[in-house]
């Protein structure tokens, strides 16, 4: 896979995960207004989700999920593809202009004002995850009996 499609990746996959209200927030903040033109208008469907026994056996169909999906067309002619769990047709339509707008010229200043935040956001997220489940950690140890 080339280095584009790896950052591609890493970012679509950051604004899926992104909370809805942050990246609107963020994208409002950011005060771009671009034109596109709506390839796919945002509609909600649903995705099959497989899971593996054990993490790492036999795969299984665990169930379906709800996404909702959109494709754009930047004025500079790249497309961009927003899709993301639940119904929020909002939060896939800009994930899919941020997605067309950071395959052009405004990449870096799109990276800094919203794609930073969102990943600086969910680091601090997954750091509080962390902290909370290590102060539940309990150690077990065993005594062994001196009579051997």
């Amino acid at each position: 896979m080339s280095q584009h499609n790896t950052e591609r990746q890493a970012w679509l996959g950051l604004l899926a995960r992104a909370d809805a209200h942050a990246l609107d927030a963020l994208w409002q903040s950011a005060g771009m207004a671009p034109t596109y033109d709506v390839l796919r208008a945002p509609e909600v469907g649903t995705s099959l989700v497989r899971g593996r026994a054990g993490a790492t056996g036999a795969p299984f169909n665990l169930g379906e999920v709800t996404v909702t999906r959109c494709s754009v067309r930047a004025e500079t002619g790249a497309v961009g593809h927003g899709y993301v769990q639940g119904r929020s047709k909002d939060k896939a339509l800009q994930a899919a202009l941020i997605d067309a707008l950071m395959q052009g010229a405004e990449a870096a200043s799109l990276e800094a004002a919203v794609l930073k935040p969102l990943r600086d956001a969910e680091a601090a997220a997954r750091q509080a995850r962390t902290q909370k489940a290590a102060a539940t950690k309990v150690d077990f140890f065993t005594l062994m009996r001196g009579e051997d």
